[in-house]
């Protein structure tokens, strides 16, 4: 099996050589590249095109948002891994929406960020466990009223169909539906959520797709 290539994105050059150190010792991670800023990382990822990218928020000339974005356009196959300290649920919403498959915080253990790379890589997303409890808290808030107003069940088959799928952190691309934008904003209005986070939030909640990630992570 090919080892995972892996792409560190961060703008601390000590701690990208940490992360350097630690994941080189894995047998099964390749480090392909390091950047140090949002528009050197759209560039080499382009370059080196990686499995998977660990990705900082906060980076000079871009931030780590957009360059998520560009990158996960550009090459859709590059998983991405938001690794960073802020733990708001906004930007959670805002990673996942860019195209992330996961978001870690950097307090995270080593086993939980090696094992976060290797879901990535296998296509599970991957939500940091401090960040998940306050997402759920923002969404349980979210349905209280949408629950009285719908629910799954007000949903046609397909509808449900492609919410599961969101809920097994499949991006639109993978979904395949040549409508699909339209029927998300469809599902979204139905179920009272804002975004992809809170919908697949839902759908695991609901009982609508099985959760798949470590016991490290969720999403």
């Amino acid at each position: 099996m090919c080892p995972i290539r892996l792409m560190l994105v961060d703008d601390h050059e000590l701690f990208r050589t940490g992360l350097r150190r630690l994941l080189e010792a894995e047998p099964d991670i390749d480090i392909v590249g390091e950047a140090g800023d949002g528009w050197s990382a759209q560039a080499l990822a382009e370059q080196v095109r990686p499995n998977v990218v660990l990705m900082d928020l906060s980076l000079p000339l871009t931030n780590g948002i957009a360059a998520t974005e560009a990158i996960t356009r550009k090459c859709p196959d590059v998983k991405v891994i938001m690794l960073t300290m802020h733990e708001e649920d906004h930007r959670v919403s805002q990673a996942i929406e860019a195209g992330a498959i996961g978001y870690l915080l950097k307090s995270a253990s080593a086993a939980e960020l090696t094992a976060a790379v290797r879901s990535a890589a296998s296509g599970r997303s991957v939500l940091d466990a401090a960040v998940t409890g306050k997402i759920l808290d923002r969404y349980r808030q979210l349905t209280k009223n949408a629950d009285g107003n719908g629910g799954p069940f007000s949903l046609t088959p397909k509808e449900t169909e492609v919410l599961g799928l969101v809920g097994a952190g499949l991006s639109n691309s993978q979904i395949a539906q040549s409508t699909i934008k339209n029927r998300l904003s469809v599902i979204f209005s139905k179920i009272g959520v804002e975004d992809r986070t809170q919908a697949a939030i839902y759908a695991l909640t609901h009982g609508l797709v099985a959760p798949t990630t470590e016991a490290t992570a969720s999403a």
